[in-house]
This record gives C-alpha cells, structure tokens and sequence, in this order.
C-alpha cells in the first residue's frame, strides 16, 4: 500500500490512518509458516511538531505444528511497531533507523512485512507447557503419562 506523505512530512499536526491487509503475494516468500488469516494492519502517521511517526498494529492468525508435540493449532498474533519516517538524510550511516520516504511515499505493506519477519517466532508451541512426545515410545506426553523415562532412569 504505497501512501503519499507530502503534506504529513511539510505541515505540523497532520495525520493519516490507514487499515488493509497485506496482499498475499507480498508474503509468498515467507516460507515455514503457513498463514491462516489475512495480515490486517492499521495505524497512523502523523507529523508531531515535525517529527513524523508511523505507528502500526499488525494482526494475523498462523496454523502451527508444535515443535513438541506435531499437534496442529491455529495461533493468533499481534505486534506493534514504530518508526521515524524522514524525507531524507544527511548521514547515510543511521539510514537503519529510520524510514525514508523516497519520492514523498512510503510503502507501507512492505515495512509491515519487514517487521512481521522481525517478529515471527522461530519456535512453535501449541501451550507455553507442552511435554512433547516421549523419545521412547512416542506418546503425546500432554494426554498420557508414560513410564518409559522412568524405566531408562533406573536400567
């Protein structure tokens, strides 16, 4: 979602919200993570007394496959960022800490996916807790309690 931030950027106090979601093509590189809503984002830009800041609230829903237990859940997820948006700079050296709006616009669904990636879990759970599977005879330690540790333990 390419936006024009001319006036945001030139006039102190003003603002634009914005709400879409992320084209599917646009997360077609992501790969290991299956998602199982839209990415929705929502926010705003705004120019207060002429530092302009981009606020957005990224939601989605992922189907995960514990890394414990292989059991399938759906998982939803939200993060909220913020950045510095800059016509230009002087110093390319903290050119990372801000965003810079070439041609006065911003492509806002492009930095929503560049901080979805900053934020995606590297590991999978289905509960904070899970037990996994037993090494030995396999069975989904959440729903039965085996005794196979136990026997390894005192062989």
């Amino acid at each position: 979602m390419l936006i024009n931030i001319k006036n945001i950027l030139n006039i102190d106090g003003t603002a634009q919200d914005f709400n879409f979601s992320v084209p599917e093509e646009k997360l077609d590189f992501i790969k290991g993570y299956v998602f199982h809503t839209p990415v929705d984002v929502k926010g705003r830009i705004a120019n207060h007394a002429g530092a302009v800041v981009l606020n957005m609230q990224i939601d989605f829903s992922l189907l995960v496959t514990c890394d414990r237990c292989l059991k399938e859940s759906v998982q939803d997820f939200s993060y909220q960022t913020e950045h510095l948006v800059v016509g230009f700079l002087n110093d390319e050296e903290n050119e990372e800490n801000y965003i810079i709006a070439k041609a006065e616009s911003i492509d806002i669904a492009e930095i929503a996916v560049a901080d979805l990636l900053l934020e995606l879990p590297s590991k999978m759970l289905c509960k904070e807790d899970c037990k996994g599977l037993c090494p030995v005879c396999g069975c989904d330690r959440n729903l039965i309690e085996c005794d196979c540790m136990a026997k390894i333990e005192f062989e």
